[in-house]
């Protein structure tokens, strides 16, 4: 699995829940377009944003990333902020989904 990870810093976590708005939205919308994976966004109490995309294929990852321009294009205007970005191969990835694995034998069908 290949992932890329964004680093964003803000002079605010105000500013950065606004930028994660923003990003949320253009970011569900390319799910489909871009064969994501796996999304994750993350708002911290100083101002970060950290945002992990993860993809089976690497071309659907390299696809994503010259993309990014524009996906960052509306808060670029919007907020001053820094950034960082790196790709990889996910090492390891670990999600736990709610789920009932019960049966109840006396339920009427």
């Amino acid at each position: 699995m290949f992932s890329t990870q964004l680093q964003l810093k803000f002079t605010s976590i105000s500013e950065a829940k606004l930028a994660a708005q923003s990003l949320c939205e253009s970011l569900k919308n390319r799910i489909t377009a871009f064969n994501l994976q796996g999304l994750q966004v993350t708002v911290g109490k100083g101002g970060d944003l950290a945002i992990s995309v993860r993809f089976d294929e690497v071309e659907s990852m390299i696809k994503f990333e010259e993309d990014l321009p524009t996906i960052l294009e509306d808060i670029k205007n919007a907020f001053v902020f820094k950034s960082s970005r790196f790709s990889g191969v996910c090492v390891l990835s670990f999600e736990r989904e709610a789920m009932s694995t019960s049966v109840n034998i006396n339920a009427d069908i």
